[in-house]
């Protein structure tokens, strides 16, 4: 449907079209001049920012872990095996949500479980809050995860089907690019708590904080339309052309009517073993791998820098006599997070400004290889000693941060909800996630006891390791996605030019 320069329409042909030809569709003014993109509706930028809430979630409450975890240890009195099961057990959860629940978009809807997860998020949460005891705070954190973990999913899936093409990479990164907020967030608010709560039971008004904006997204959400791409998959053409009006509901209204085309994939069921056949292995492969490496080290440096910074930072109290000494040592390191976090904000802006120039796969090798060197500057500081040592871990956490978040860390999700065609999107996009969260979970659980074992050095040279690796496994699987119709994505024609790419 045109429009032209006074607002009026003009009628296009009825034949029948794709899902994703009407949503990239863009208007043309009177004297048939194109405009440069279709705007984006408001059920559109609802979706959008309700799937980047529950990103800022998940940055939130896992990255202020690191935060509540030295008054959480005090109050139940735990060890360092204690430490890195309350660390893992949220990414343990992730991982379970996102092979368990995620796929499940696919069979019954990407809306369902993107309302579903959200409650499942909320119950636990308020349970969180009121723990008695370990083994309970243990499976609190377990289940936020699996909450979160079929976020990972679903939230991307339903964004990459309802918008244009051209823009989803932006908006898929930027949403992507709220854990990073959340994980900022996560110290200021730890600090903040600190400061005015300085109490053993200060972790549970941390987590508090985010129970009335989890409400609001929860409620929110049941609001959303569901994907047109699936519907239509699922042979449910009325509702599909439904779905569409409200997506693409603008004044003037464009398209005035909507005409489905029945999709190129085949319709019925599909298995996890999909995922593994001729067709799909290549992206299963890159979708899964790197971003199992790339966890490695983002959720290790992640959680545990505020343990790093208080073990480093000279103004510390050497050894804790009590309370006012384990807050003040907590109020250091969340201080010195929140300064180093800054660079996963900056460098998620900086991916959402270069990745339609430079597509995915070029960022996530660049990214690869810059965190392998904030690492290795990092690793070097235990050779020097005072100021230098402290100027060191923080020049190579803030090098690492602002890489990850430009390469790797937002790259991986990006890729692992493109690469799959429509039928195994979801399936696909939660194994990867699920796969990656092995390695989440493996440096949250090893981390503190390696930390202790091995030392600084000797674990984050590993780091630089498992980062190279990344690169590597990267460039060699390389699908490149950036602004494909992801109606292609699967076709073998588009998938082996892409290869070649």
């Amino acid at each position: 449907m045109n429009v032209d320069a006074k607002g009026s329409v003009r009628s296009a042909s009825g034949s029948a079209r794709s899902v994703q030809s009407y949503i990239d569709e863009t208007p043309l003014w009177s004297d048939g001049t194109s405009t440069n993109a279709a705007p984006m509706t408001g059920m559109q930028w609802l979706i959008w920012t309700l799937a980047a809430a529950g990103k800022f979630f998940e940055g939130l409450v896992v990255f202020m872990t690191g935060v509540a975890l030295p008054l959480i240890s005090t109050e139940f009195r735990l060890g360092k095996t204690e430490h890195g099961v309350i660390g893992a057990a949220s990414l343990f959860g992730i991982l379970v949500g996102a092979i368990g629940l995620g796929g499940l978009s696919d069979t019954f809807g990407r809306k369902p479980m993107f309302v579903i997860e959200t409650f499942i998020f909320l119950a636990f949460l308020c349970l969180l809050v009121m723990s008695p005891n370990y083994p309970l705070l243990v499976l609190f954190l377990f289940g936020l995860g699996v909450a979160l973990g079929c976020d990972y999913p679903t939230a991307h899936v339903i964004i990459s089907e309802s918008i244009p093409s051209h823009m989803r990479g932006r908006l898929v990164l930027g949403a992507f690019g709220f854990q990073a907020l959340g994980a900022l967030m996560g110290a200021v608010v730890g600090f903040v708590v600190l400061k005015n709560f300085p109490d053993i039971g200060a972790w549970r008004f941390m987590y508090a904080v985010a129970i009335i904006p989890a409400l609001i997204v929860a409620v929110a959400r049941l609001w959303i339309t569901e994907s047109p791409h699936w519907l239509l998959m699922r042979g449910r053409a009325a509702e599909a052309v439904n779905q569409m009006i409200r997506l693409l509901n603008r004044n003037p209204p464009y398209p005035k009517e909507v005409t489905l085309a029945k999709p190129a994939e085949a319709r019925g069921s599909s298995s996890f073993f999909d995922l593994f056949a001729p067709a799909n292995r290549r992206a299963t492969i890159l979708a899964a791998v790197p971003w199992f490496l790339q966890d490695l080290g983002t959720y290790g440096i992640g959680i545990f820098t505020p343990t790093i910074l208080a073990n480093a930072v000279g103004q510390k109290v050497g050894h804790v006599r009590n309370l006012a000494d384990l807050v003040n040592n907590d109020e250091l390191a969340a201080r010195g997070s929140a300064f180093i976090d800054l660079l996963l904000i900056v460098g998620m802006v900086a991916a959402v400004l270069l990745v339609s120039r430079f597509g995915s796969i070029r960022l996530q090798v660049a990214g690869f290889i810059g965190c392998a060197a904030g690492l290795a500057i990092a690793a070097a500081s235990t050779y020097a000693s005072g100021s230098a040592e402290i100027a060191m871990i923080f020049l190579g956490f803030m090098i690492f941060n602002f890489m990850t978040n430009m390469g790797p860390n937002a790259q991986t999700y990006l890729i692992a909800g493109e690469v799959f065609p429509t039928k195994v999107r979801g399936m696909g996009a939660g194994f990867a996630a699920a796969f990656a969260k092995i390695g989440a979970v493996t440096t949250a659980f090893l981390f503190p006891i390696l930390l202790a074992d091995i030392g600084r050095e000797a674990l984050l040279f590993i780091l630089v390791g498992t980062s190279l690796l990344g690169a590597i496994v990267t460039w060699t699987f390389r699908i490149e996605t950036t602004g494909v119709n992801l109606e292609t994505i699967g076709s073998e024609p588009i998938r082996g030019e892409l290869n070649r790419a």
